[in-house]
């Protein structure tokens, strides 16, 4: 089965309905509402005058947001409707942005140009079904001494969900909704694949990718599981047994010269 041809139909078809959604929110973005969450602008920092790519960049909020704070910004997505709306987006705001339509292997064969930071977060990983590529994607698009910053669900996430922990040969492959409000039920088939942290690290370590800080949270800024409870100023939280389950990590790596 061609995993990224069915990924790719599931994730055209949600780029319709999300630009749509309440989630996203366009028209407030349009009017100079940022996408990105105080965890993202805290780490990453000041991008001013720095090249940026984003992988798997959806239709480029995040991409776009990051420009808007005067990075020079590449988005990358394996959705040629999310790459055309991103490409609007960009054209309306008159906001200096390079989008690429290629699934991100396929990127890391062709890709020439370094960055200064790489950035990639919530819910991207789980789509790839290979990790060490991935983390060489990601060094090769580095300059000497460039930063990744990785922003991620926890993979307990998963195991809380009912899904391995553990990566696996073979995907999961199920029919699923989408996660914004106006799905109305609609499903589409996807295949996802489960990571360990242990995995990502040595994959990273492999690539020549050293892991500088690495952090965990029980707060996500998104209510994305069944039973989170929101607690103010912090985001949303699990408790299993009375207590507190990681739901968010950030990485920042640091490629090695």
């Amino acid at each position: 089965m061609d995993y990224i041809a069915l990924n790719k139909a599931a994730w055209d078809k949600r780029t319709e309905v999300h630009v749509d959604s309440k989630f996203y929110d366009v028209e407030g973005f349009l009017k100079g509402n940022s996408s990105l969450n105080p965890i993202e602008l805290a780490h990453v920092g000041n991008v001013s005058n720095k090249s940026l790519l984003h992988l798997q960049c959806h239709f480029g909020l995040d991409t776009l947001s990051w420009a808007r704070m005067g990075a020079e910004v590449t988005g990358v997505d394996l959705s040629s409707v999310a790459i055309s709306q991103a490409r609007s987006l960009a054209s309306k705001l008159a906001l200096n942005a390079h989008f690429i339509n290629q699934d991100i292997y396929l990127f890391g064969d062709t890709n020439q140009q370094q960055f200064d930071i790489v950035f990639t977060s919530y819910g991207a990983l789980c789509w790839l079904p290979d990790l060490d590529r991935w983390a060489e994607t990601v060094a090769k698009a580095l300059k000497d001494n460039g930063e990744l910053h990785l922003i991620e669900f926890h993979p307990c996430i998963d195991l809380y969900s009912g899904y391995s922990y553990f990566p696996k040969q073979q995907p999961d492959v199920e029919e699923e909704g989408t996660y914004t409000e106006n799905c109305s039920g609609e499903k589409s088939p996807t295949a996802v694949w489960a990571h360990s942290l242990g995995e990502l690290f040595t994959a990273l370590v492999k690539a020549g990718i050293k892991v500088e800080e690495f952090e965990e949270s029980p707060f996500s800024p998104y209510n994305c599981l069944p039973d989170l409870q929101y607690v103010e100023d912090k985001g949303y939280q699990l408790l299993f047994k009375e207590q507190q389950v990681p739901l968010v990590y950030r990485i920042k790596g640091i490629k090695q010269s």
